[in-house]
């Protein structure tokens, strides 16, 4: 038999798959899979992936390096831990894998590939996710030496990401070093997509967080948030690159609003009035801080010598620091605003600015709330529509060659490149970006000799 039809029409036409088709895609299925253990779980992944070495596990997913006989190339290959497990992981499975499939943009995380080896709905019980393997975190490139091109080339990127996530209603809230990753040209990837509206913690809300280190104010407090609430994290983690540690190591929320007000000084009576009343109080009964001025917080000798090539220089770098770490989400820099700061817009590039949105099909991605079946239902329908779609697994082709360290005004090509799983460490007390609370990023597995070109 050449054939076999797939579906057939059932009296009210509806498409109904045939009994045959289905017992001839179960046995195939089972050939086209094999399993291996991996620390204390079993990997049961697609046979093009083959020599898994485990690079780290988090609350969100264990991680394992693969290399991909078809695209023939290192991938990353994510197992969802117990998607199923309760509605908060699940929804989080959901979201994650929606808006991976959506966005495509040089700078943000994008699928490769996702797969389950189960044969039915009521099988299904894993995720599998396959991403591009990059070549570390910024955990990593925080104890180099960076001079100012590379410092605000990653600064770039990393704003050119989170504006096409903005631009799609994505709002972060949760951008960390460990969910940044670079490759050895010193190309940029946004991994994670942040957390779901169901997981923002307040001040005195419940205990359970992720590393708060970036939080901005109005998230650790419980307050409504704009699109710059990601600007606070990212002048975090450009604070840490160059003072090579933590700036806001706080051990819980109330710890980490202690350690920014301590350092900048406590907001004024406007901001504090806009806070709801039981955290109002609390803010309002700590003692007052003057703060220090940013040439305290960071003065010339933290940073690089000033370029003579690009007139990019300390003072630039500092002023921009001074607008995006504001208390107060209304007087901070937008994400626009600091792609034209002089320190950020040597690398402007239209194409890679204001590249297209991507189309969230689900406007009410943030607003569903279902049983752990519906979202089971709902995630076995994106895997099934993506090997559909795909047939053979492969989306996009293989990402341009590994180009010459970053230039101004001709930073990189435009092209769509596509992006990777990075993993936090198996102990995190081993980074000094995470708690025993991290979540779903991980630590590369790789050297520093990687980014030669970062020095």
């Amino acid at each position: 038999m050449d054939s076999v039809p797939g579906e057939w029409r059932n009296g009210e036409g509806d498409y109904v798959e045939a009994d045959v088709n289905f017992a001839m895609n179960k046995n195939k299925r089972e050939k086209e899979f094999y399993s291996l253990d991996v620390g204390d779980s079993t990997f049961t992944v697609l046979k093009r992936y083959q020599n898994l070495r485990p690079i780290g596990s988090g609350a969100q997913g264990i991680v394992c390096s693969a290399y991909d006989q078809i695209l023939e190339r290192n991938v990353a290959i994510k197992k969802l831990s117990r998607p199923f497990q309760n509605q908060t992981h699940a929804k989080r499975a959901y979201r994650e894998l929606v808006l991976m499939k959506c966005v495509n943009h040089k700078n943000i995380i994008g699928l490769l590939n996702v797969f389950t080896p189960q044969k039915s709905l009521e099988e299904f019980q894993d995720v599998y996710l396959v991403m591009e393997l990059m070549d570390a975190n910024l955990c990593q490139v925080i104890q180099m030496e960076l001079d100012h091109e590379r410092l605000s080339y990653l600064l770039y990127q990393m704003l050119c990401g989170i504006k096409h996530l903005h631009a799609a209603g994505i709002i972060h809230r949760d951008l960390k070093p460990s969910n940044i990753v670079v490759k050895s040209d010193c190309t940029l990837k946004i991994l994670d997509f942040g957390l779901a509206r169901t997981a923002a913690t307040g001040l005195l809300m419940t205990p359970y967080v992720v590393t708060r280190y970036y939080r901005a104010p109005e998230v650790i407090l419980g307050m409504g948030y704009q699109a710059n609430v990601d600007v606070w994290s990212v002048g975090c983690i450009v604070a840490e690159m160059i003072r090579g540690s933590v700036l806001f190591p706080g051990t819980d929320h109330i710890d980490q609003w202690n350690k920014v007000i301590e350092q900048l000084g406590t907001p004024s009576q406007d901001f504090l009035m806009k806070l709801n009343q039981s955290v109002r109080t609390y803010v309002e009964n700590r003692p007052r801080y003057a703060g220090y001025s940013f040439e305290k917080l960071f003065p010339d000798v933290l940073f690089p010598a000033d370029s003579d090539h690009n007139k990019l220089k300390a003072s630039q770098a500092r002023d921009l620091l001074s607008k995006m770490l504001v208390i107060d989400a209304s007087k901070r820099i937008s994400v626009d605003e600091a792609l034209q700061h002089p320190y950020i817009n040597v690398w402007y590039d239209p194409a890679e600015v204001e590249a297209p949105p991507p189309k969230i099909p689900d406007k009410q991605l943030d607003e569903r709330e279902h049983t752990v079946e519906d979202w089971k239902e709902l995630i076995y329908k994106e895997v099934s529509e993506w090997e559909e779609w795909t047939k053979n697994g492969v989306i996009r082709g293989q990402p341009p060659p590994l180009g010459d360290p970053p230039q101004p005004t001709s930073s990189s090509s435009s092209a769509n490149d596509v992006s990777s799983m990075s993993t936090e460490p198996t102990d995190p007390s081993s980074d000094p970006t995470m708690t025993s609370e991290t979540d779903s990023s991980l630590d590369s597995h790789t050297s520093l000799g990687a980014l030669a070109c970062c020095r």
